[in-house]
C-alpha cells in the first residue's frame, strides 16, 4: 500500500513511522511519500526516518516529492497533516489574542479561527486535487483545526474522509489505567482502548476538542461510576487534577483537557497572560531549532535530536492549563496520549484487513445528535471495516453539553462560510459568537489584527 503524508515535514511524522515499522500485517504500508511546501522541513524529517529504518529489513520506502500530484498518483491513503502559516502563524495569533485579553489557542481559542481561516482554502484546493488525481484513496486528517477541516474535505470528497484526534483515547486510557492501579477493573482493560484492540465501549460525546467522556463499558458494564464515587483516584490522573474531583462529580463525566479553556477561561487565560512565552512562542523556538539543525545532521544524530525535542514537547503540554489548575507536573502516565500514528494505524488495518475496529473519530453526524445538521462532523464512537466508517449510536447530548456544542458548530460554520467565500462578515460573526469572546467590538479589533498580521486572509472582503 502507498501512502502519502500532506505535510510530510511535521513533527509527528516519525510516530507515525515508527507505527508502520512495527506493522508486519500482508496489507502493510510499502510506501510512505512526504509532500511539503518546505523542502528544509522535508529533508530533516526524512533523515530522521532514515535512523529509524537503519538496519531493518522489508521497510517502507520513503520518498520525498516535491510536486503535489506526483506524491498523490496511486495513492491508497492520505494523511492530511498540513500547518498553513507554521508555528509562526500560531504565536502571532496567540499574541494577538493576549493583547486585547483573549485566549488565542489554536483550536479552542479564537487563534483556532485564524488558523482555519488560513487553512480551510488550502485544504480545499488539496481535496479537490486528490479527487481528480486519486479519488479512491482513503483520507485520514490530522490537521487542526480537525472538526472543520474534516467537515470541508467530506464536503467535496464524501465518506472517504476520516477526522482523527488522539485526545479521547488518551482519556479514556487514562482513566482505565487509574481504575486498574485500585484493582476496580481487571488488568489490561486500559491496552488498545480506543484502537480497535479493545472490547471496552467508550461512551463519548461532543465536537473536536470539545466532547465528553459520559461511560467505559469494560465486559458490558460501564466502570466510570467507580471513578466517579472516588474522590482521590480523580485527582490522581491529569484530567481530574485539571478540572477538580468536585466539578466533575457535579458534571458526571469527564471532560476533554481542552474544556478547561472554557470552564476556567479567567484562570487559563490570567496563566497564559503570566506565562514567559505562549505555547506557539515556545514551540516556534524548540521546533525552529530543530529543522534549522536535522537536515544538516547524519540521520543518527537527527533522530536523536527529534527524540530529545519530542519529549520535552509532551512534558510541557498544556503547561500554562496547568499552572492555572495549581501547578502540577505531567505524571509519566499522563504522557501517554492516544497517539495520532496508533489511530491512523488502526483505521488502516481495518479497512485493509475488513478487521473491525471500535474507534472515536471525527464524522459528519448523520441525524445522531438532533441538535445538529447531518452533515455538521461530531467527534462519537464509530466502527471501522472495508466498507468505511459506520458512527454507533448514541445517547442524546447532556444538558451541560448542549449549549457549548451548538454555540461552537454555529462558530465554525461561519469560520467556513468565511473561508470558502471570502465573506469577513462571516469571519467577524465566527470571532464575535465565540464563548471565549467577550465584546464584539474586541472581536472586531481582533480580526483586524489577523487580517494586518497574515497575508494569507487577504481573500478575505
Amino acid at each position: 500500500m502507498r501512502l502519502t503524508i500532506l505535510g510530510g515535514g511535521g513533527f509527528r511524522v516519525p510516530l507515525v513511522y515508527r507505527a508502520l515499522l512495527a506493522d508486519a500485517s500482508p496489507e502493510r504500508v510499502t510506501q510512505v511519500r512526504l509532500y511539503d511546501t518546505d523542502p528544509v522541513r522535508a529533508r530533516g524529517i526524512a533523515q530522521v526516518l532514515s535512523a529509524q529504518a537503519a538496519g531493518r529489513a522489508d521497510v517502507p520506502e520513503v520518498v520525498v516529492c516535491t510536486e503535489l500530484d506526483e506524491a498523490l498518483v496511486g495513492a491508497d491513503f492520505v494523511f492530511s497533516a498540513i500547518r498553513v502559516g507554521g508555528t509562526a502563524g500560531r504565536a502571532a495569533d496567540e499574541r494577538i489574542a493576549l493583547r486585547h485579553g483573549l485566549i488565542g489557542q489554536e483550536t479552542t481559542g479564537v487563534g483556532g479561527i485564524s488558523y482555519a481561516l488560513r487553512g480551510l482554502p488550502v485544504v480545499a484546493s488539496l481535496a479537490e486535487r486528490i479527487r481528480a488525481v486519486c479519488p479512491e484513496a482513503w483520507v485520514i486528517n490530522f490537521t487542526n483545526p480537525a472538526g472543520m477541516v474534516t467537515e470541508v474535505m467530506t464536503s467535496i470528497l464524501g465518506e472517504r474522509v476520516i477526522g482523527i484526534c488522539d485526545s479521547p483515547v488518551g482519556l479514556a486510557r487514562r482513566v482505565l489505567t487509574t481504575l486498574e492501579g485500585a484493582d476496580l477493573v481487571a488488568p489490561g482493560s486500559a491496552a488498545g482502548v480506543g484502537l480497535g484492540g479493545s472490547t471496552v465501549h467508550v461512551d463519548y460525546i461532543g465536537l473536536n476538542h470539545l466532547g465528553w467522556l459520559r461511560g467505559l463499558q469494560v465486559d458490558g458494564v460501564d466502570v466510570l461510576g467507580e471513578l466517579l464515587a472516588r474522590p482521590d483516584l480523580i485527582a490522581s490522573f491529569e484530567e481530574g487534577r485539571l478540572f477538580t474531583p468536585g466539578w466533575i462529580q457535579t458534571l458526571g463525566a469527564v471532560p476533554n483537557e481542552y474544556l478547561h479553556y472554557f470552564y476556567y477561561q479567567r484562570e487559563a487565560r490570567a496563566a497564559e497572560a503570566a506565562a514567559e512565552a505562549t505555547r506557539g512562542v515556545y514551540l516556534e523556538q524548540q521546533q525552529g531549532g530543530f529543522y534549522a539543525a536535522a537536515s544538516d545532521l547524519p540521520a543518527e544524530q537527527a533522530e536523536a535530536l527529534w527524540e530529545r525535542t519530542r519529549a520535552d514537547r509532551e512534558a510541557t503540554y498544556m503547561a500554562t492549563n496547568r499552572e492555572a489548575a495549581g501547578s502540577f507536573e505531567r505524571d509519566e502516565s499522563d504522557l501517554v496520549s492516544g497517539g495520532y500514528d496508533q489511530v491512523a494505524l488502526a483505521i488502516m488495518h481495518a479497512i485493509a484487513h475488513d478487521d473491525g475496529a471500535e474507534l472515536i473519530l471525527n464524522v459528519p453526524n448523520a441525524g445522531l445528535l438532533r441538535e445538529l445538521d447531518e452533515q455538521a462532523v461530531i467527534e462519537v464512537p464509530c466502527r471501522v471495516d472495508a466498507a468505511g466508517v459506520h458512527p454507533l449510536p448514541v445517547d442524546p447530548l447532556p444538558g451541560y453539553a448542549r449549549g457549548l456544542v451548538t454555540t461552537v458548530k454555529y462558530v465554525e460554520r461561519c469560520t467556513i462560510e468565511a473561508a470558502l467565500t471570502g465573506s469577513r462578515d462571516a469571519a467577524l460573526r465566527a470571532l464575535a459568537a465565540h464563548p471565549l469572546t467577550d465584546s464584539v467590538a474586541v472581536a472586531a479589533e481582533v480580526l483586524e489584527d489577523f487580517l494586518a498580521t497574515h497575508p494569507q486572509l487577504a481573500y478575505l472582503r
